[in-house]
């Protein structure tokens, strides 16, 4: 339904009333987009700080990490490796200027299957935000939602006060052991459910309350409201307005800049699809998950299954692709040997 434009001047857009009921998260690396949206927070990940550091505009933040890097000195790896979470930690900082809330910074997927790893890797980015001068209140650590991700988030939260935020994660098992654990916030990957689905079944476009990601990420908001759970439910990964509207009420939704600015010209009457009032209302079943029941219960869902092993092979691609890039570009005395 179209609205006249002077009914227009007076109604806010969709994204305004998005965020009325819902903390509106920028997905993005670039500042410009997020200096436009005005979100409360902003999450990053390899792949959109591949993306952002290929841009001239950002030249100057990829010259200090890598000097940075040099500087610590150590073997061709350390240094790369060094220069490459101070780039994350670079980029976090300046969009941290730009927001009033936090900023997600994610540890390398290719340390998805090692506890202890993630949490060194997840305290070394914690340091280098507060030589920075950043207080870790302002951070959010991004994990991926392996069994070995989730334990990890518990102990980050629970020993060292890092907030986390759980990435990667398609399955009910995953949301359920992520709000066992004690984590700050989960990110369900709407979108990338829904590829699964359009791949893999009959079905090629579904409506916006029957798209599998949105009822994916339905039954988890009710479930953690329903139960008590004080982990925060950011839905993530959307393919088009209609899955973040038909989320509205969700507690955070993270939006790329091409939707947010699709949701930033349309005005329609928007209503909220979420409540705590409805969820706690709702006919679900409290469950626990030792890591067998874990295991089993992520093992029965296909897609999940699926969508977790390739998003940690993409992630790891983007992290292997930022490292060649500092390598090749700005360390030839690395490549010239």
């Amino acid at each position: 339904m179209s609205v006249s434009p002077v009914k227009r001047q007076k109604m806010e857009s969709v994204l305004d009333q998005l965020k009325h009921h819902t903390t509106v998260v920028a997905d993005t690396g670039d500042f410009n987009a997020i200096d436009e949206y005005k979100p409360l927070d902003a999450t990053t990940n390899p792949s959109l700080i591949l993306a952002a550091a290929q841009m001239p505009a950002y030249q100057e933040l990829v010259d200090d990490a890598v000097a940075y890097g040099k500087k610590l000195g150590g073997s061709e790896e350390e240094q790369i490796k060094n220069a490459s979470d101070k780039l994350f930690v670079l980029f976090g900082a300046e969009i941290l200027k730009r927001i009033p809330g936090r900023v997600s910074t994610e540890v390398d997927a290719r340390l998805s299957f090692d506890k202890e790893g993630m949490i060194q890797r997840a305290r070394r980015l914690i340091d280098l935000y507060k030589e920075a001068g950043i207080s870790k209140e302002r951070i959010l650590i991004k994990l991926t939602s392996t069994w070995e991700g989730i334990q990890a988030g518990k102990v980050l939260e629970a020993e060292h006060g890092i907030h986390c935020n759980m990435t990667l994660l398609f399955s009910f098992a995953q949301a359920v052991a992520c709000a066992e654990a004690g984590v700050t916030l989960i990110s369900p990957f709407v979108g990338r459910i829904l590829d699964w689905y359009v791949a893999n079944g009959e079905k090629k476009s579904y409506e916006p309350s029957e798209d599998p990601g949105v009822k994916s990420v339905t039954k988890i908001y009710n479930y953690y409201k329903k139960f008590g759970y004080k982990t925060i439910v950011m839905g993530a990964s959307f393919r088009n307005t209609g899955e973040i509207k038909a989320l509205t009420g969700c507690d955070y939704l993270t939006i790329s800049p091409k939707l947010l600015a699709e949701l930033s010209k349309e005005y329609v009457k928007l209503t909220p699809m979420l409540s705590v009032k409805e969820a706690q209302a709702c006919e679900l079943e409290k469950i626990h998950l030792d890591e067998k029941a874990f295991r089993w219960h992520h093992n029965e869902d296909q897609m999940a299954v699926e969508k977790l092993s390739d998003g940690i092979r993409k992630f790891a691609a983007d992290a292997i692709k930022l490292e060649r890039m500092l390598k090749v570009n700005v360390l030839p005395t690395a490549t010239s040997q």
